[in-house]
């Protein structure tokens, strides 16, 4: 009985790691969306300024590999004002909240597995 409550807190912990995981990784498209935002902005509000979003700080490409994405470019003018632009960030917010969600709801999980873990060896010592 008891080795069936260790490996339920040791499966929870693990997945909970996994999810943290997940959680990191959603919170880099987010990142990169609000970078990518305001250069938008700022290319409308500052007439003929030439901002570049470099591409390697985001480990997308190697160091070597020069990438970036300048709002000169026709195509940089049309992403900015595509309504798809603001949908992916509304999924990218939703991933990000439901990985926190279940990180926070496997941390109380594994706390109240391991509190009663912990009440039950009490009880049974106690005897």
């Amino acid at each position: 009985m008891r080795a069936g409550g260790l490996s339920f807190i040791m499966l929870t912990y693990i997945f909970m790691l996994a999810w943290l995981g997940v959680t990191a990784f959603t919170s880099l498209p987010v990142y990169m969306y609000f970078n990518l935002w305001t250069i938008c902005r700022n290319a409308t509000l500052v007439d003929g300024a030439n901002l570049c979003l470099d591409l390697r700080q985001y480990g997308i490409v190697t160091i070597g590999e020069e990438k970036k994405v300048c709002t000169t470019s026709e195509s940089f003018i049309k992403m900015c004002d595509s309504n798809e632009l603001n949908m992916t960030f509304h999924l990218f917010i939703v991933a990000l909240a439901g990985a926190g969600a279940a990180v926070i709801a496997m941390i109380k999980a594994t706390s109240l597995s391991s509190g009663e873990e912990t009440d039950l060896k009490m009880n049974l010592y106690d005897d």
